[in-house]
């Protein structure tokens, strides 16, 4: 499966940059960065997806993205910020491709349109983050966790989706009574299935219509951005 910002790419940059690149697997729950880590690499997922989770004086923390084979971590390079602002959490096992920090330098300035595809990019998730601010702060709980599952089907590409009480938390910011509801709601419109800690999506276009904008907002904010020339 492809990363979209590497097949954004002129062939002959893509190349170039691939074969700098290895290929690595990333275990579930593995923490690639926490805040304030430098950061040793940048990662392309291709069949991995990652939470961006935004951490405070201790607590469990509050997810505020999530990056797929659409995206890319360890971004903040490309802006020259060494650190890691947020814990980059393992949510889905899989594949990356994954590039040493001096390497991706040096891709950067031999290559205008990755520093453009990249800085677009930045723009996408500066708006998603903004987004998710006010969706915790006036959406519903069913809106934010139809959202949140339909985002995770995105990067997982699959209707089945190995979601633990724990992981439903970080995405909504509520506890465990909040998620129960939430989901027994979207099951009883028969939206999802919900067995054992595994979420099936059964109805697609019920789930997106029973989502918040938010959504829809930051599928058009990609599309606008990253398929530009």
């Amino acid at each position: 499966m492809p990363n979209h910002l590497l097949e954004a790419l002129p062939p002959e940059d893509r190349a170039r940059l691939l074969a700098r690149c290895e290929r690595v697997p990333l275990a579930a729950a593995q923490v690639l960065y926490e805040p304030g880590d430098v950061i040793a690499h940048v990662h392309f997922p291709t069949t991995a997806f990652v939470s961006l989770v935004s951490t405070a004086d201790g607590h469990d923390g509050l997810q505020a993205g999530m990056v797929g084979n659409e995206g890319a971590l360890g971004y903040e390079l490309s802006l020259n910020a060494q650190h890691a602002p947020l814990r980059t959490l393992v949510q889905g096992a899989g594949l990356a491709w994954r590039l040493s920090a001096q390497s991706f330098e040096q891709e950067l300035a031999e290559s205008a349109a990755l520093r453009r595809v990249l800085h677009r990019y930045v723009c996408v998730l500066l708006a998603e983050f903004a987004r998710s601010g006010l969706c915790h702060r006036f959406h519903q709980i069913e809106q934010r966790l139809a959202r949140w599952l339909l985002t995770t089907q995105d990067c997982a590409h699959s209707a089945q989706l190995a979601l633990t009480h724990e992981a439903l938390g970080r995405m909504l910011g509520v506890r465990r009574v909040g998620i129960t509801h939430a989901a027994m709601a979207l099951h009883t419109r028969s939206l999802i299935d919900y067995r054992r800690g595994v979420i099936t999506i059964t109805d697609r276009q019920g789930l997106e219509n029973a989502a918040c904008d938010c959504y829809r907002a930051n599928r058009r904010s990609y599309s606008d951005l990253i398929g530009q020339g």
